[in-house]
């Protein structure tokens, strides 16, 4: 039996005492919870005798309430290391804005984070304080389509602590909304071009592997260290919860904004996979856009072109006379981000 430490909501009469409750319950459906072991010292209204449960906490999870899902699938998007140009963030905010999801539970940063590696964010004006924001994470549920399937949606910053702990809960709150598939969400800075939308991928069997390889999904060969993902599909995997990890090669010389084209294509893959649709017109229209200022910039760039030009006759060459790796500190990078600045 799962127990959780939850906080409730009784109607009680004006003249009752302080009520003193200790619950042990555990789940039995996708819809709700089983009361045992229930001890009560005061007065209840018997003729309303009702309860809310508003917040659960189980080690580091704030779960307000568990959705009633239909074919669930989580997908999990994550700021910090494997968050190249914003990709993986990125698609989960967009999933979460096009379907309009719902949020139902949350990290407790101080189970989950170093404050010291990822610092809170104060906003101070005129000298007064205005907000805290504390690194963490949301889970959200959402629907497809009125006959499609649903979508659990994690946006969060990796964690910095406790990683199998964190994905203990994680596979814990997957078994509890009978979530049968993992997708995690990555991107790396690579040397590819700008206009190249590569994908690479880990896969937890043999066949979600074919399917991927169908769609032009590069396989992933690597050693060395990891993100999040490897820890959560290993753990699934203990679990029979089957899991992908994809991964989005992002052009090097190109930083501080969001690839609209990268985004798009890890859309289209994403809806081909998971089978639910996703518009993306919007993402290609943004990326027409920015891709017109990046063109521009190059050309304006003493440097670049020539890196360019190598990069495309490597790709000619073929993939294995492509340089992979970590980026070296003396490449040539533009930072998009304050180039686009208005002046």
């Amino acid at each position: 039996m799962l127990t959780y430490p939850c906080m409730l909501r009784f109607p009680v009469r004006p003249d009752a005492l302080p009520l003193n409750l200790i619950w042990d319950f555990e789940t039995t459906s996708r819809n709700g919870v089983r009361f045992a072991g229930f001890q009560a010292a005061g007065h209840l209204d018997n003729s309303q005798c009702k309860c809310q449960i508003t917040s659960m906490s189980s080690n580091g999870f704030q779960i307000h309430e568990l959705p009633d899902l239909k074919n669930p699938l989580l997908i999990a998007g994550f700021d910090g290391w494997g968050n190249a140009l914003k990709i993986s963030s990125g698609m989960a905010a967009y999933l979460i804005r096009t379907f309009k999801a719902r949020r139902f539970a949350e990290l407790d940063p101080d189970v989950f984070f170093r404050y010291d590696e990822n610092r809170p964010v104060v906003q101070i004006e005129d000298g007064r304080f205005k907000n805290l924001s504390s690194p963490g994470g949301t889970f959200y549920a959402a629907q497809t389509a009125p006959d499609g399937r649903d979508l659990v949606i994690l946006k969060a910053d990796e964690p910095s602590l406790r990683w199998f702990g964190f994905v203990d809960e994680l596979l814990n709150l997957c078994s509890r909304l009978h979530i049968e598939t993992i997708i995690t969400l990555g991107s790396m800075y690579d040397h590819v071009l700008h206009t190249d939308r590569i994908l690479s991928a880990t896969a937890s069997n043999a066949q979600l592997s074919s399917m991927l390889k169908q769609k032009g999904v590069n396989s992933i060969s690597y050693q060395g260290p990891s993100a999040i993902h490897s820890t959560i599909h290993s753990e699934a995997l203990k679990r029979d919860i089957a899991g992908i990890s994809l991964w989005c090669h992002c052009p090097y010389y190109l930083q501080g904004t969001t690839h609209f084209g990268i985004l798009a294509h890890l859309g289209e893959m994403l809806s081909t996979i998971g089978g639910f649709d996703l518009n993306i017109e919007g993402l290609e229209a943004s990326w027409e856009k920015l891709n017109i200022q990046i063109e521009n910039l190059i050309d304006n760039n003493t440097d670049l072109p020539a890196v360019i030009n190598e990069l495309r006759k490597a790709k000619v060459r073929g993939a294995a006379a492509r340089r992979t790796g970590a980026v070296k500190s003396d490449e040539k990078i533009i930072n998009i981000h304050d180039l686009l600045q208005p002046k």
